[in-house]
């Protein structure tokens, strides 16, 4: 963030967004028990982002005060909010922004239309034309103050996708076409449950589904971002062009630390 000698200009960095562009790698972690402690925590050992999963729990992604107290967390440790919110509803992706998050991905698309609608929510100018983002006085803003508002935020905002929905992977050239789209996000979990296959993200239909997408966005030079299972997992599809990898969960790393104690001393 900088500032003039009054205190007046407010500029705000995007750290993810420029590790994309650059070409480089973002490790971070789904904290998904939504705790500012947690996110800071998670920024100074120095993950590039925190992933909160407003699709499946958490808080609402309009509720601005959590999103925050979140958002706080993330501007003192350093790192970044990577939020996924739960429908390209545009309405959601406005109110999301302006409580000040830069990084947001959106669940369920199955379109170009609905991936255009989703980018074009996020920016008040797009594609050579005015965007659907409307202007205010938000967090975003910093109540007001930021220096150039409209044009810094269009600069610094990331929308990304997931992409879960068997039409979302026929339609992926269309979709990583749309002017803007910073990234998409492989949800292999939910896509093996969209195909038939509940359970089974290793099914060869859906691992082949997958490298649909991946190699499409190779192709256009649109980042991949997706879930890394360990660290080998990991390493592979850093390899194979990933640049946005969850690396864990703050619950499963809680369990794997602690859950053989109560077995070893519970009868001491």
């Amino acid at each position: 963030m900088a500032s003039d000698s009054a205190g007046n200009d407010r500029v705000r960095g995007n750290e993810l967004r420029a590790t994309v562009e650059d070409g480089g790698v973002a490790l971070g972690v789904l904290d998904d028990l939504y705790s500012p402690e947690m996110v800071e925590i998670y920024g100074d050992l120095g993950f590039d982002f925190v992933w909160h999963d407003l699709e499946h729990a958490g808080p609402s992604p309009r509720d601005a005060d959590a999103l925050a107290g979140l958002l706080r967390a993330a501007d003192l440790a350093g790192t970044e909010l990577l939020v996924r919110v739960p429908s390209p509803d545009p309405a959601t992706i406005r109110k999301a922004l302006d409580t000040g998050v830069r990084n947001l991905f959106v669940s369920h698309v199955e379109s170009a239309e609905d991936v255009r609608r989703a980018v074009e929510a996020a920016r008040f100018e797009y594609d050579g034309a005015p965007g659907k983002r409307g202007f205010a006085n938000p967090r975003a803003s910093r109540w007001g103050r930021a220096e150039d508002y409209a044009a810094s935020e269009d600069r610094e905002t990331m929308i990304g996708v997931t992409i879960e929905e068997p039409a979302a992977v026929e339609g992926i050239e269309e979709i990583l076409a749309v002017p803007e789209l910073g990234f998409v996000f492989l949800g292999p979990l939910d896509l093996a449950v969209a195909m038939g296959h509940p359970g089974e993200p290793d099914h060869p239909e859906v691992q082949e589904a997958v490298e649909t997408v991946v190699s499409a966005a190779r192709e256009a030079d649109v980042a991949i971002g997706g879930l890394g299972f360990g660290e080998d997992d990991v390493a592979e599809k850093i390899d194979d062009g990933y640049q946005i990898l969850h690396t864990g969960s703050t619950t499963a790393a809680a369990a794997g630390a602690l859950e053989s104690w109560p077995e070893e001393f519970g009868d001491r």
